[in-house]
């Protein structure tokens, strides 16, 4: 199953993420099947392509619920 997801980058206390597609057996940092964006909470910034988020989720993959949340809180 293929699951949208947060892959963390940065430094200790300074992390921020990347939103990628993965399989939901992979490692949280391992290698990505595609990128769709980034988040960084101690900026508050964020980018998303909700577009490919969109045709992935049609195609079956699951967000996660942090996803789930960064989605609702800036598409609604």
């Amino acid at each position: 199953m293929l699951k949208i997801r947060l892959k963390r980058l940065g430094r200790k206390k300074r992390a921020c993420y990347k939103i990628i597609l993965i399989d939901s057996r992979k490692k949280r940092d391992g290698k990505s099947i595609k990128e769709m964006g980034f988040y960084n909470p101690l900026n508050k910034q964020h980018q998303i392509d909700i577009i490919s988020i969109q045709e992935e989720v049609k195609k079956g993959a699951q967000l996660t619920k942090t996803i789930k949340n960064l989605v609702a809180i800036n598409y609604k």
